[in-house]
C-alpha cells in the first residue's frame, strides 16, 4: 500500500502552501526551495516573477518585472488521490496513494490541477469552479445551500465543560447570557451527550493517556445526563430539555455532535447497534504522509486499540436512524467530527477516495432528510479526499482546535484559520472554532490583530468558562438583535 511518487519539476520560487501537520488538520507553510514544501501538502500557490520588455517615447527598452502567480492542486482521479512534497533533492515531488494495497496503478493522468493568473484570489475562486465542473463530486461554496444559524452569535459547550457536559451546566450558561443581554441562538451540544462504553478504563485502575479514545457508542439516545430531570429542570429526556432551553432562553437552532463513525472508537462491538450495523473492528493503517510530520496522540491510540467500523453498506442506514431520531427531540443539526479517520479504514472497501466519498455522501442525505436543511459542521477533515467530496456540506472547520489553555498556540491558531480560509472559503464557510469573550479581545489588543481588519468566520461560538466568564465583554461582539458583528469574509 505504499504510495507511488513521481517528479513534477526543480525550479524554485516564493511558495505559500497547506499541509497536513497532523492527520486531522492543515497549517501554511511558506519558502522557495522545493525542498521546503513539507509532505501532505494539499495546495501549493507559487510566485513566478519574470522580466518582460516594454519601449518608452523614445523607443528605448525597459525591463519591466511581471509578477503572476501559480496554483497546483493535487486532486482525486478515480480511486487515487494525491499530494506534493520537496524531496532533499530540492525537487517537487507528486504523491499518489489508494489506501488499499489491492488498488495500484503505474499510471495517472489527472492528479494535479495546475492553473495560473496575475490575482490569487481571482485565481483560487476560478480554479474551483473549473474542478466542480470536471469533478462533479463538490460543489463551490457560491453553489451551496447556506445554514441559517451561520448570521447568529452562538454557543458550544466544549470548553464550558469538556466531556462533563449536563444539562443543569447548559441552563446555568444559557441563563448568565440572558442575564448580560446577548443570548445565543445556536448551542452547539459538544462531545459528552451520548451514551458510550470504553473497555479500556476500568474504575480503580491507573488512567493511560490516549485510552480515553477508545470510548465506543452503544447507542444512538442520549446517556443518563439527560434522562430522568425533575428537580430544577423538568425534563425526562433529551426532547423535553431541548424544547424546555428553546422556550426558556430563545434558542433558535440546537446542534449535538457526533463522530463520523459515530464515536471517536466507532460502535462498540457487542452492543444491540453494533449487530444492527454489523460493525466490526478494524485497526487502521497510517500513511506514510501521516507518520511523517506530527503524530496524534488520537490517531496512534486507536491504531492499537481498533476502531468499530460500520459496514459502508449500512451507514445510510445508521445515519439515517440517529438524525431522525435527533430530529424528532427537537434537534435542528449536527457538528461531524472526526472524519480523516475514515481515510485509514480504506483496505478491503475500494480504498479511501471511495469510502470518504461513500459515508459523505450518505451524511449529507441524511442531514438533509432528516433536518430539512443543509445543517451540517464538518470538522477534523482537512484531507483532500473530504475536501473534493463536498457536494452539499457548507460548513467545516478551517482549523486546528482553539487551545484556550496554551497561549503559545494562539498565533499558530489565528494564522491558520485566516489561511486556510483563501483554500477552503471557495468550498465551504469556514469554522473558525471556538473563542473565550477575555482571550480574545486581549488578542484584539495586542500585536495579533489590528482591530479594524479582524475577520472571524461562521456563526460566533463562545466557549466560556462559566467561572471566569463576562457577559459585559461578551456583549461588545454582538448586535442588539444578536447577530454577530464579526463576520467571515472571503475579501
Amino acid at each position: 500500500m505504499h504510495p507511488g511518487l513521481f517528479a513534477v519539476g526543480k525550479r524554485e520560487f516564493r511558495f505559500l502552501c497547506f499541509f497536513r501537520y497532523k492527520i486531522w488538520w492543515m497549517i501554511p507553510r511558506v519558502g522557495k526551495l522545493a525542498c521546503e514544501i513539507p509532505m501532505e501538502t494539499q495546495m501549493l500557490l507559487l510566485e513566478v516573477k519574470e522580466e518582460s520588455a516594454l519601449c518608452d517615447g523614445d523607443s528605448l527598452p525597459l525591463s519591466v518585472e511581471k509578477t503572476f502567480y501559480v496554483l497546483l492542486l493535487p486532486i482525486l482521479e478515480g480511486p487515487f488521490r494525491s499530494t506534493l512534497q520537496g524531496a532533499h533533492s530540492n525537487e517537487l515531488q507528486m504523491c499518489v496513494e489508494s489506501g488499499d494495497a489491492n488498488l495500484q496503478t503505474t499510471n495517472v493522468s489527472e492528479v494535479v490541477f495546475v492553473n495560473s493568473g496575475d490575482n490569487p484570489f481571482k485565481l483560487i475562486k476560478d480554479s474551483i469552479k473549473i474542478l466542480e465542473n470536471h469533478m462533479e463530486t463538490l460543489r463551490h461554496i457560491d453553489n451551496k445551500k447556506m445554514e441559517a444559524h451561520l448570521d447568529w452569535f452562538g454557543w458550544c459547550t466544549w470548553d464550558a465543560f469538556y466531556k462533563d457536559v449536563n444539562p443543569r451546566g447548559i441552563k446555568k450558561g444559557l441563563e448568565r447570557f440572558m442575564e448580560g443581554g446577548c443570548p445565543p441562538r445556536p448551542l452547539i451540544i459538544d462531545d459528552g451527550w451520548q451514551e458510550t462504553y470504553n473497555d479500556f478504563q476500568k474504575e480503580g485502575e491507573p488512567f493511560v493517556e490516549g485510552s480515553q479514545f477508545a470510548s465506543r457508542l452503544t447507542d444512538i439516545k442520549e446517556n443518563g445526563k439527560f434522562r430522568g430531570l425533575k428537580q430544577d429542570i423538568p425534563c425526562s429526556d433529551l426532547q423535553e430539555f431541548i424544547n424546555f432551553i428553546k422556550e426558556s432562553y430563545g434558542l433558535k437552532f440546537v446542534y449535538v455532535w457526533h463522530a463520523l463513525l459515530g464515536y471517536w472508537g466507532g460502535l462498540h462491538p457487542s452492543s444491540e447497534i453494533a449487530r444492527k450495523y454489523n460493525a466490526k473492528i478494524k485497526y487502521q493503517i497510517q500513511s506514510p504522509g501521516n507518520t511523517g510530520n506530527l503524530r496524534d496522540i488520537a490517531m496512534d491510540s486507536l491504531e492499537k486499540i481498533g476502531v468499530g467500523v460500520i459496514d459502508p453498506q449500512r451507514i445510510f442506514g445508521f445515519y439515517n436512524d440517529l438524525h431522525s431520531y435527533l430530529s424528532s427531540s427537537g434537534v435542528d443539526g449536527v457538528k461531524v467530527d472526526v472524519q480523516t479517520l475514515i481515510k485509514t479504514i480504506g483496505f478491503g472497501h475500494g480504498g479511501r477516495v471511495a469510502l470518504t466519498g461513500r459515508f459523505q455522501a450518505a451524511l449529507e442525505e441524511s442531514v438533509a432528510r432528516n433536518f430539512g436543511a443543509n445543517n451540517l459542521i464538518c470538522c477534523m477533515n482537512h484531507k483532500n479526499d473530504s475536501i473534493y467530496s463536498s457536494k452539499r456540506s457548507a460548513v467545516a472547520r478551517a482549523s486546528e482546535d482553539f487551545m484556550p489553555r496554551d497561549p503559545t498556540c494562539q498565533t499558530l491558531h489565528i494564522a491558520s484559520v485566516a489561511f486556510n480560509s483563501l483554500f477552503m472559503g471557495e468550498i465551504v464557510v469556514p469554522d473558525w472554532d471556538m473563542f473565550q469573550v477575555a482571550l480574545i479581545l486581549d488578542l484584539i489588543a495586542s500585536v495579533f490583530y489590528d482591530g479594524k481588519n479582524l475577520r472571524a468566520s461562521t456563526p460566533q461560538l463562545n466557549s466560556m468558562v462559566l467561572q471566569e466568564h463576562s457577559v459585559g465583554l461578551q456583549c461588545m461582539l454582538v448586535t442588539s438583535q444578536i447577530t454577530t458583528i464579526l463576520n467571515y469574509s472571503r475579501s
